[in-house]
Order: C-alpha cells, then structure tokens, then sequence
C-alpha cells in the first residue's frame, strides 16, 4: 500500500517566508500527493490566508512552537509525518529523498532530517554550517530547523511533541535517540536572519546557552526567557 505524508508547519506571522517554503513542498505535493498543515499560532500578518490560498489545511494552535507542532500532528491524515519551520526551505530533490526513504520497510521505526544549510554566502554561516554537521554526528541532535520525518506509528510510540516552548525539537529526538535518526543528503536552507540580526557569535552562544540549560533541567519556560 502507498503510504501518504503530511508535511506541519507552525507558523506565527511567518507571511514573509511561508510562500518561498511552500513553494519548496510543492514536489511532494505533485510527486507524492502529500497534505499541508499549517498549525498556526494567531499570526496577524495574512498568513493563514496565505497557506489556505496554497491549500493547505489551516489548524488553529495556542502559541508556541511544541503546542503548534503537537496541534498540527493531531490534525494530520498521513502514514509519514514531515515537520518543518516555516523559515526552512527544502533543495530541489528533497521529495525523491524522503519517498525514499519512508518506502523502506526498515525504516518504519526511524526517523530522518536534512542538511543543515543557510541563506547566507558569509564564510561565518560556512562555520555554523560545520559546527551543526558536527553537532549531528556527535551528539544526535538536530534541530527543528533541519526538519525531521518520521511514520506516523513511531510518532505516536514515542509520545510526540510534548507542548512546551521551547526545545522541543530536542526533547523529541532525544526520545527517538541515536540508533533510530538517518541524515538525508539534502539541504533544509534556514533564513540566516537572526543570526545576522544579531551577530553572528551572540546568536551562536545563545542557542548554546539554551541547550546546556536544557541539559541541566531547566524548565523550558525560564529557557525561552533567555532566547527571546
């Protein structure tokens, strides 16, 4: 039997990029005939119209990303889920990689992400882009913004996203752990804003900050102080 995929997405005021990522689905959307969710969080910028007019289905969520991502999970139909940013756009070729995938039967109790890739030509986003390889093969922890697919069977087994502010992204993968995680050699390219925003340096140190955090028990709301 074929299996179906939904690709969810939280969103919240995200009308600047959503168009470019939607535009980046429409490969499996042809190719696959895979659902969009858009798990939406009360933008006021024209988003929800936005993913409508894309035709994806529209899921109102109470704000944040782990209660978004939980909402949108819920509301899909498909065997696979694919979890995306909205900021996040998928390289041509992604489609291929992740059917490819999910039609293995032996990875029925894994689940896989993307290249870490962003918009940016600055050798200081060639250095991120290393230090996150290297996060992945030594620690298994990608990031949300890498996307992460899995079947719908090993989702629900591991208790799926938890609703929580903030690293929940880590939170799962941690649950799936290092023997059930395959890296697709396909870039998942992220808006580079916030770093650029910010420096490039403080970003980087902030993001690990919430990460030792994380690792130390702190609870994700007194995080998200620190990231916001």
């Amino acid at each position: 039997m074929e299996q179906t995929l939904s690709i969810v997405i939280p969103t919240l005021n995200a009308a600047g990029s959503l168009g470019r990522m939607l535009a980046a689905c429409a490969e499996a959307r042809t190719g696959m005939g895979a659902e969009l969710v858009v798990a939406d969080g009360g933008s006021s910028d024209g988003t929800p119209s936005l993913a409508e007019a894309a035709g994806a289905r529209l899921v109102a969520a109470p704000r944040g990303r782990g209660p978004q991502l939980a909402a949108g999970a819920t509301a899909a139909r498909g065997d696979w889920l694919l979890f995306l940013h909205a900021d996040t756009r998928l390289a041509p070729g992604w489609a291929a990689a992740a059917r490819g995938f999910l039609v293995d039967p032996a990875n029925a109790g894994r689940a896989a992400y993307f290249t870490f890739a962003l918009d940016d030509a600055s050798p200081e986003a060639r250095r991120l882009e290393r230090r996150v390889a290297w996060r992945c093969r030594a620690l298994a922890l990608p990031y949300g913004d890498q996307g992460l697919l899995l079947s719908r069977t090993l989702y629900d087994a591991v208790g799926g996203y938890r609703p929580i502010p903030l690293m929940e992204d880590v939170d799962l993968v941690r649950r799936l752990g290092r023997r059930r995680l395959a890296a697709l050699p396909v870039p998942a390219v992220t808006s580079a804003e916030r770093w650029r925003r910010e420096g490039w340096r403080r970003r980087s140190a902030r993001n690990l900050l919430c990460l030792s955090l994380w690792f130390l028990g702190v609870p994700p709301r007194l995080i998200q102080r620190v990231y916001a």
